[in-house]
């Protein structure tokens, strides 16, 4: 699934994408929001794939990309529709 197809599959929903990753997306998941008693459409990302995109577009060592990943993508919270990651 691309962010485009994403973008228009869900036009009226709120969706957060994590920039610079879009090669790595996988999917969708809907999420049950206990607060709101809503759903959430979350845009699944691979992690290992995201990794990939560090380490070619920003030339990080498999470690480096690991590190920066962990504290700065997959540990942002940038709302209740932060995209989730998914280890294979």
């Amino acid at each position: 699934m691309k962010r485009k197809d994403i973008e228009e599959i869900y036009a009226d929903e709120d969706i957060l994408f994590a920039d610079g990753f879009d090669e790595a997306i996988i999917g969708v998941v809907f999420v049950h929001n206990e607060k709101t008693n809503e759903k959430q459409t979350r845009v699944v990302y691979d992690t290992e794939q995201c990794l990939e995109v560090l380490m070619e577009d920003d030339k990080m060592s498999y470690d480096e990309a690991s590190e920066y990943f962990d504290f700065n993508v997959a540990g942002a919270y940038v709302g209740e529709y932060t995209p989730l990651y998914l280890e294979t």
